[in-house]
C-alpha cells in the first residue's frame, strides 16, 4: 500500500480535481503520451469523469486538471439517461472529412464564454481504452466536435484559439480580471 506522499499528484480521495482556467500557462503546454494504460491512468480517467460530471460538462482533458498526459474523457448522454462515458488515452485522428461543421463551443477552462468554431464534420479516432485495448471510433456531429475540442487541449490549444484575436483577447482579459478579483465563475453546462 502506498502512503499519501507516494501517490501521483492527480490522485484525490474525493475524486474531484481542480479545473484550471485560462489564462493558466499550463493549459498552453503539450501533453505527453501515456503508452500503457495502468491502474493509475484508469483512476485518473475515473476522477476526470467525476470532475466533469460535477462541473457539469461533456468533455475533459487531463491538462485541464493539471496533468500533462494524453488522456480525455467524454460523455454526451443527456443527464436523465444512463451515462455512457468514453475514456481515451493517446487519441489520434486517423481520418477527417473534407467538409466542416460549426458548433457553438464552451469550455470548463474558459467559463461563461462561448463561440462558434468550425471543425471537420466527421472523424475517425484511434485510442487506447481504459483496459489498454486499441480502439477506433467514427464520429460525426457533436461527438466529432467534442473529441476534437478535447484533443486540442492535449496540444495546448483552447477553443478560443480558433476565434479572432480580438475576441480571444477580450475573453482572456475578462478571465484574468475575474481571477484577480478572487471570484469564481460558474461552470459551463
Amino acid at each position: 500500500m502506498l502512503d499519501a506522499s507516494a501517490r501521483p499528484a492527480y490522485v484525490n480521495p474525493m475524486a474531484l480535481l481542480p479545473i484550471l482556467t485560462a489564462p493558466d500557462p499550463r493549459l498552453k503546454q503539450r501533453a505527453t503520451p501515456i503508452g500503457t494504460v495502468t491502474p493509475e491512468v484508469r483512476r485518473l480517467m475515473d476522477d476526470m469523469l467525476d470532475t466533469m460530471y460535477a462541473a457539469p460538462g461533456i468533455g475533459l482533458a487531463a491538462p485541464q486538471v493539471g496533468v500533462l498526459r494524453r488522456v480525455i474523457v467524454l460523455d454526451l448522454s443527456p443527464e436523465a439517461e444512463k451515462r455512457n462515458p468514453l475514456r481515451m488515452a493517446d487519441p489520434e485522428l486517423v481520418w477527417v472529412s473534407d467538409h466542416d461543421a460549426t458548433f457553438e463551443e464552451g469550455c470548463l477552462s474558459v467559463p461563461q464564454h462561448y463561440s462558434d468554431v468550425a471543425r471537420p464534420a466527421e472523424i475517425r479516432v484511434r485510442y487506447k481504452d481504459e483496459n489498454n485495448r486499441e480502439q477506433e471510433l467514427a464520429a460525426s456531429g457533436l461527438l466529432s466536435t467534442c473529441i476534437q475540442h478535447e484533443m486540442d487541449h492535449l496540444e495546448g490549444i483552447l477553443f478560443i484559439d480558433h476565434i479572432s484575436a480580438l475576441k480571444r483577447n477580450i475573453i482572456l482579459r475578462k478571465l484574468l480580471k475575474l481571477k484577480k478579483s478572487g471570484s469564481s465563475a460558474a461552470p459551463v453546462a
